[in-house]
């Protein structure tokens, strides 16, 4: 089973996906923020953290029924589902595969668009470089996912970054690059699932396109959507305005879209 930690005891599960090269150590900043009405269920993704390669690819839908092994042995049937990066990708599986399972959920600096072309083609490259120069790749790719116009009082934070990069196992990281490849587009999980759909998105992203992600969004009444002024790692950009929204937005209502 994958490893996870539980944390709280409020009457709504809050389930948080890490993105690629993370782990689940990486909500510590927004842990404070977010309600006490929620019990955090924090998952290391198959390959990160403390969890085990499981196999040569990591597709969503495999990571996905991993998650469902860790809800089904906490006996929850119900559950608030945010994903970071490709854990949105993953929840986007679990969604398609587990509709019913969903209180709501929350792409977190992600996107429901499969890679184009060009994208695919740069995760193929990175294949041999992830497996024979892991740091190097881990130490040019970090720092520009931040907000470029906020790299000197974010240096803490993209050391943090890095060095948990640093410590994923380099060929968990690349079965998930190759799962991320094979992932198909998931637009019709945010126009059909009846579970609340929210969106955080950065203004300065370089790794999701924020304005097709955002302006491509159905208008269904379930889905808000909201952007901020930072890059792809709100948890550590903006982690005391992130918790907010989501406590907002999962515990109460807000005006459909917001610009902050």
């Amino acid at each position: 089973m994958l490893n996870f930690e539980k944390k709280g005891n409020g009457k709504e599960t809050l389930v948080l996906l890490h993105g690629f090269m993370e782990n689940l150590s990486i909500w510590s900043d927004m842990e404070p923020h977010l309600s006490q009405d929620f019990t955090l269920l924090k998952i290391d993704l198959p390959g990160h953290g403390q969890s085990e390669i499981l196999s040569e690819v990591h597709t969503m839908e495999l990571m996905a029924d991993e998650v469902k092994k860790v809800l089904d042995h906490q006996n929850l049937e119900k559950i608030h589902l945010l994903g970071h990066s490709m854990g949105g990708y993953t929840s986007l599986a679990f969604a398609e595969k587990y509709p019913d399972s969903l209180k709501s959920l929350t792409l977190f600096f992600s996107t429901y668009f499969a890679d184009d072309e060009e994208k695919k083609q740069q995760r193929i490259k990175s294949y041999r470089i992830i497996k024979d120069a892991f740091a190097h790749y881990v130490r040019a790719g970090i720092p520009n996912l931040f907000n470029p116009n906020e790299r000197d009082i974010l240096e803490g934070k993209i050391e943090t970054a890095l060095e948990t990069a640093l410590s994923t196992n380099n060929l968990g990281a690349l079965a998930c690059v190759k799962g991320m490849v094979e992932r198909t587009d998931k637009k019709h999980i945010m126009q059909n699932l009846e579970a609340k759909i929210l969106v955080l998105a950065g203004k300065h992203d370089n790794a999701v396109k924020t304005d097709t992600t955002i302006k491509n969004l159905p208008d269904r009444t379930n889905i808000k959507s909201y952007i901020l002024d930072c890059g792809h790692n709100g948890h550590w950009e903006k982690p005391g305005i992130c918790a907010e929204i989501i406590n907002t937005e999962l515990l109460h209502n807000l005006p459909k879209k917001l610009v902050l």
